[in-house]
């Protein structure tokens, strides 16, 4: 019995030898065709913001302008729900600065009327998160060809490339489709995106969309993708900066103890000579007790 279940096994894993060895014949000797995506993709655009490195900081300035160009174009498809209105004091909005954007957004938030008991809607208060442009996930698939647009709070975590990819994104929908490319109805081409045809009309379509205050940069559509990359990056970590400071507050305190270990130990150890006692069962009071409880059991040698 057990000569014939080794056959078998034997007999199986040269199936699966064989097997293997064919398929590896067959795609080194025919390799599959490339997909068109893995031909004219592209990896992001460089982009150096102010809050990039270990000692980065924002620029609130910048963040107040990438707010503002999420918050007249991007807000119309693109919830940030876990973003409260009172968290952009962090971006140097102050606190009548924050009610006034809270009661004048666009969507209201979902309420019950007191009064009725039924469903209703408030003005958003700055403790309330961003309500979503949709109700819910149903009506965003159907305003938008059944394609559900994301959350934008966590998108630079989110996306390989973080901000990069975001600001790629929003100014890579110039290109034009390779000859060999039929863009489907209702998607847009962008080399940036995974898959080359998204459903994302672009965005940022003309310079001066946005009105930046005076004293801003122009607000080219390079600029307006690269103020809103950064915004997005403050919303995904807005603590970055207290990170910063406490990791260079670690490093700096870790030096100095490495420092004093270092001369404490050339102040008291350095010249110490060290004595090796002799341990085990060869030292002279361990035999000693050996001869003792042996002469007490009665145990010769």
């Amino acid at each position: 019995m057990r000569f014939i279940l080794g056959f078998i096994g034997a007999v199986f894993a040269g199936v699966l030898l064989i097997s293997m060895i064919g398929n590896l014949s067959t795609y080194f000797s025919n390799p599959p065709a490339p997909l068109v995506s893995d031909l004219y993709h592209k990896e992001p655009k460089e982009l150096h913001l102010s809050s990039d490195g270990p000692f980065g900081k924002f620029d609130n300035q910048q963040l107040q302008r990438g707010f503002q160009v999420y918050s007249e174009v991007c807000s119309a498809c693109h919830s940030l729900k876990l973003v409260s209105f009172r968290d952009l004091k962090g971006i140097g909005y102050n606190d009548a600065e924050i009610k006034k954007i809270a009661s004048d957004w666009k969507t209201q938030v979902p309420s019950i009327n007191p009064d009725t008991g039924e469903a209703s809607t408030r003005k958003a208060l700055p403790s309330d998160n961003f309500p979503p442009p949709f109700a819910n996930e149903v009506a965003a698939r159907a305003a938008n060809n059944n394609a559900l647009p994301p959350d934008l709070s966590l998108i630079t975590k989110a996306r390989e490339g973080g901000a990069a990819y975001v600001y790629s994104l929003l100014t890579g929908f110039g290109n034009k489709p390779p000859a060999a490319d039929q863009v489907p109805p209702n998607l847009h081409y962008n080399p940036y995106f995974a898959n080359l045809n998204i459903a994302m009309p672009p965005p940022l379509t003309t310079d001066g969309q946005v009105q930046y205050a005076p004293g801003n940069p122009k607000p080219t559509v390079d600029q307006m993708a690269r103020d809103v990359a950064a915004f997005l990056v403050w919303t995904a970590q807005p603590d970055l900066e207290n990170r910063h400071a406490a990791g260079l507050s670690i490093c700096i305190f870790l030096l100095i103890a490495t420092i004093l270990g270092y001369l404490a130990y050339q102040q008291i150890w350095h010249e110490a000579k060290r004595a090796v006692r002799i341990t085990g069962p060869l030292e002279p009071q361990n035999q000693a007790k050996t001869r003792r409880a042996k002469a007490k059991q009665g145990v010769v040698g």
